[in-house]
């Protein structure tokens, strides 16, 4: 078997997959369409981080692939209904590098509350300029996070336990956790935070709801930062809100264009602003993010190829599944229409397979059935099973 890793993947991932017997060719950086159908000829598993576009076009030109790995929080870069259509198991890594952005988002808001960016460029430029103006401390002031999701949740405690006063929007109910109060809308939000930090998903709605009108509402002088998505903040509206005065800082680590790999060139309006703090795309990127974001995504692959689990899957029905109790394993991934499980099992009666185990999930428009037999099966069984009307995808384990 074998797999394509692309934008520099932790090497902890490829042993995983190595010690498991698969051929892993790793490429630092992300690749467009044409590259990527190229590439994945004969692949069955692929690993990308967030640059890497797995569209509808190179999931169909790629009939071998049988999984993908979102080595980051976020999927939007991957066409998650065209890989279910195509049996392409999708996992990612929802909760390995949520402290990581926390830490950064932290770091950045008493770096933009004390002015550390200003301070810095006047002493590397031989000036040295002491004083209090516009410093502040974190304690008391008001942290408006809009997302309230693993990380915005999570920065919610820690920034609590500094002596910041929380508040969050989110559109999904979710449970306060300490002293955070839930705002009844974003605009409330705004007007009422000192800092507006975004911790919003990829999701296509999400495109653009960070505007002039949202900046406007916003306190004078308050900061604002964005370590969620690029697509999600009109860049040119927050470079105006620097500029006017209105915003007295920002941090940005997303932004709607960015390079393909390390050493590219890279531009944007905000450059050259004063107190903004400007990092590319790196809030979850430490060693110890990266090593276990590795470790979580790499597992899942394995599992899946292994035992046919697809546990924690964002786009399968989902299946915890360990070593088969019978000597074969036959995964079944078929449209969740009626009669398809008793179809099943009427062609292994007819074939002659006795079942061990059985066990069926659905979700959405898909089912999965995971049987374990006690004996081999034919050829013509497997082609009986994968001929059936509603297959998607069918798959002998063991």
């Amino acid at each position: 078997m074998r797999a394509l890793f692309l934008e520099n993947l932790h090497p902890q991932a490829t042993a995983i997959l190595e010690a498991f017997g698969v051929s892993v060719t790793n490429h630092d950086g992300a690749l467009d369409e044409d590259e990527l159908i190229a590439a994945l000829d004969g692949v069955e598993l692929l690993g990308i981080r967030s640059k890497t576009q797995l569209t509808q076009r190179v999931i169909e030109a790629s009939p071998s692939l049988i999984a993908a790995g979102a080595f980051s929080i976020g999927t939007n870069q991957i066409d998650l209904a065209t890989a279910a259509r195509q049996g392409i198991a999708v996992f990612n890594a929802p909760f390995s590098n949520t402290r990581s952005v926390v830490e950064l988002a932290i770091a950045e808001i008493i770096g933009l509350t004390r002015r550390l960016p200003d301070h810095n460029r006047l002493m590397h430029a031989g000036i040295w300029d002491k004083h209090a103006d516009g410093a502040h401390e974190i304690r008391s002031r008001t942290l408006g996070i809009v997302g309230y999701g693993n990380i915005g949740s999570q920065l919610s405690v820690v920034a609590e336990a500094l002596g910041m006063n929380v508040i969050f929007y989110d559109s999904a109910e979710k449970l306060a956790l300490g002293n955070a109060t839930r705002m009844p809308s974003l605009e409330s939000l705004l007007q009422a935070s000192d800092i507006v930090t975004l911790h919003v998903d990829g999701r296509t709605g999400n495109s653009g709801i960070f505007g002039q009108h949202q900046f406007d509402l916003m306190k004078d002088g308050s900061l604002f930062i964005n370590l969620s998505r690029g697509f999600v903040v009109d860049v040119d509206a927050l470079k105006a809100s620097l500029e006017s005065g209105k915003l007295a800082g920002a941090a940005v680590d997303v932004f709607p264009e960015e390079p393909k790999k390390r050493g590219d060139a890279f531009d944007s309006p905000l450059r050259g602003l004063p107190n903004v703090i400007l990092t590319p795309h790196i809030a979850g990127s430490t060693e110890e993010a990266q090593r276990d974001i590795g470790i979580f995504v790499a597992t899942r692959l394995r599992d899946y190829v292994q035992h046919g689990s697809t546990s924690l899957s964002v786009n399968l029905p989902n299946l915890s599944l360990e070593q088969p109790t019978g000597s074969h394993r036959i995964a079944h991934l078929h449209e969740n229409i009626p009669g398809v499980l008793a179809a099943v099992n009427r062609e292994f009666a007819e074939h002659q397979v006795n079942i061990d185990a059985q066990l069926l999930s659905t979700r959405g428009e898909l089912g999965y059935v995971v049987t374990d037999i006690s004996a081999g099966i034919t050829a013509d069984a497997v082609e009986a099973l994968s001929q059936m009307p509603g297959t998607v995808r069918l798959r002998v384990l063991s």
